[in-house]
Formats: structure tokens, sequence, C-alpha cells
């Protein structure tokens, strides 16, 4: 009697990286099914996406759906969003659309469906049931996974994670893939061509607050403490520092004080006061559990997307969990994700090359 193909139910979102996962998990002998997920999108870019997917997803003989999770998606994602800004934060909306969205409901459906897998072009590695950093570095997205549970991980697939991104252009090219040469999306998923502020304003209101110096005299005046997050450059508003300057020295935002409506800025990319030396940790999850592991743990972390892996110590305390930085770090906004892994030398008892990601925290 003839085995059955596992089933995988991959994500297709209309782009190179998912349709070469469904490609490479068909030519591997899974039985694949090729899923678009209609999520919330301002300008309505997704009836073209979804032809995309679908044009693949014809091209390589495989069943095709489109699941409309639109409601979802406003209250899971950009809903959460908005309230973090109201609050002050800066949150991550690519995070929560991982947690709610395609490790969420898509993950559930797919298997109350009879999947035994579920894919995405997620560039990120998967060894021995845990996550690690992807062969292109440029590319990892192991950042917007820490929120996966052990049980996740081992359910899904990520196809394209031991690839460059060149190589994966170069498997569509050579398949006949019509998404090939098709351009990466840029920025927040759901906005578009749309500024992050624009989007807001039809949210928040705007409410002018006066900008402060490191020395708490007023320099200027904003829009609203709601709109900016730490490490913003530029786009503060009138500012008398900036006021028939030439060579005047770049302002960034180092505090904000949403309920006083209250920017403070400092001078220049190095100052120290946009530097943080640890931060406390909520939310935290860990995807992966090594076989023994002791605290305080010697880690490296990332606080920002793409932001070069530094070493760090994770503490337990009876409150719950700190990071304390080994070198100061700058632009640490409360709302981000702090993400953590096992650096390499524990990463290789693990018998793992690349640092296994251990998981991560929202940033208090």
């Amino acid at each position: 009697m003839k085995k059955a193909k596992k089933k995988v139910f991959v994500g297709m979102s209309g782009g190179v990286d998912s349709s070469v996962a469904a490609y490479l998990l068909k030519k591997q002998g899974y039985d694949v099914v090729g899923v678009f997920i209609r999520g919330y999108n301002i300008d309505n870019c997704q009836d073209r996406d979804a032809e995309d997917a679908r044009r693949v997803a014809e091209h390589l003989s495989i069943p095709f759906y489109t699941w409309d999770f639109e409601k979802e998606y406003k209250r899971h994602v950009v809903d959460y969003m908005v309230a973090g800004y109201k609050k002050g934060l800066t949150p991550n909306p690519d995070v929560m659309c991982n947690r709610e969205i395609k490790f969420g409901i898509f993950f559930d459906r797919a298997m109350r469906l009879g999947a035994d897998f579920v894919a995405t072009g997620h560039y990120v590695k998967k060894k021995n049931n845990s996550l690690a950093i992807a062969a292109d570095k440029n590319k990892d997205q192991s950042y917007f996974l820490w929120t996966l549970t052990a049980k996740q991980i081992e359910k899904s697939l990520f196809p394209i994670g031991d690839y460059l991104k060149p190589e994966v252009r170069k498997i569509a090219k050579k398949a006949g893939i019509s998404t090939a040469e098709k351009k990466d999306s840029q920025g927040i998923c759901f906005l578009g061509m749309v500024s992050i502020k624009d989007f807001l304003k039809s949210y928040l209101p705007e409410k002018k607050g006066a900008v402060l110096n490191l020395k708490g005299e007023k320099v200027g005046e904003h829009f609203g403490a709601h709109f900016y997050t730490i490490g913003q450059r530029g786009g503060v508003g009138n500012l008398k520092h900036e006021k028939g300057q030439k060579n005047h020295v770049p302002l960034y935002v180092a505090k904000k004080d949403v309920k006083k409506n209250i920017l403070v800025v400092a001078e220049g990319s190095d100052n120290p006061a946009l530097y943080e030396k640890s931060v406390y940790l909520t939310d935290v999850n860990f995807n992966y559990s090594p076989s023994t592991i002791h605290y305080p743990l010697e880690v490296s972390a990332r606080v920002r997307y793409r932001q070069p892996l530094f070493p760090a110590v994770l503490v337990k305390e009876k409150g719950g969990w700190r990071l304390d930085f080994k070198k100061s770090q700058k632009f640490v906004a409360p709302g981000q994700s702090a993400v953590i892994y096992l650096p390499s030398e524990a990463s290789a008892k693990e018998g793992v090359k690349n640092d296994i990601m251990l998981g991560g925290g929202v940033i208090e």
C-alpha cells in the first residue's frame, strides 16, 4: 500500500519567497495546498497579490484557496498597533501578525483541515524543532517569530531558510515562476504606500506639545507625542535649533511622555541620552529549552530588526525578566521586541551551528 504524502498548507503572499517555498515543498514530495491570507489593507494591493499567488499555484498544479481574515487582522494587528502608539509605545505589528494570524488562526484552521504542517516564506532555519538564524543574515526574519510555541515550530516548515535571496530568485526563474523578479514589499505590510504617521492621524488626533532639549528648555513644538518613536530623526516639527543653520547637529527623540505630550530630543546620534544599559521584558515567551539552563544566562540579543547581535545577560527576577547589555545600546523603544539567542558556543553544544533562538519579550 502506497504511503500517503504529508500534507502542508503554504501561506502564499504573492511574493517570490512563498512561491519558492511552495515549489520546493512539492519537489520534496509533499502534498502542497496554497493559501492566500486576506488581511487588512488600505491601498487595495491585495487583489494583485492574490492573483500573483493564484497564478503560481496554477503553474505548480496545486490546490489554491483564499482565506479571508480581514476582521481578525484588524482586531489583532491594526487595533493593537494603534493602541500601542496611543500609550506611547512603539508596537511591532509584524510580530503580532505572525502570532495571531499566520501561526494563529491560519495555523489552527490548517490543522483542523488535516494539515501535517504549515509553511511560509520566512527566512529562518528550523533545526531540531527549534528556530535558528537563516543562511541569509541580511534577510533573516527570526526576529519576528519569537512568539511561536514549541508545538507550532514542530508543525511548521521554512523551506527557504537555507538559501540566500539571490538563490531564491534564481530557483524561481529556473522553475518558470512568474514572481521571480517581483520586488519585495517594504515597511508595514497593510499600509502599502501610506506613511505610518498619516495612517495614525485617522485614529489619533494631532495635539501640539513642547519639544524640550536635555536641559529642559523648550526648543520647538510637535504635533502629538504619540506619533513619534525613540531614536526618530527629523519630522519633529518647528525647532529653533534648525532655523537658519546649514550645518546643525541632527536631533533625535530621546524620550517621550504622551500623558504630558512632551518630546525630549538629544543632539547627535551618539548622545549618551540615546543609550540604554538594560531593559525589563513583558509577555516573555521561550520557544526553545536547552538541555541544561541556569540564570543569569549569557546570551546574544537584538532589540531592533536587522540589528547585529550583541552580547547580553538574561536575568530571572522575582517579578519577571531583565536583559542586561554588555555594551549600552541606542534607540531602544518600549513596545518593540527584544529577541534572545543562545550564543554560538552554546548553540554548538546543542548540536546546531547557527545561533538558536531562545525566545523573546516586549520591552517595557
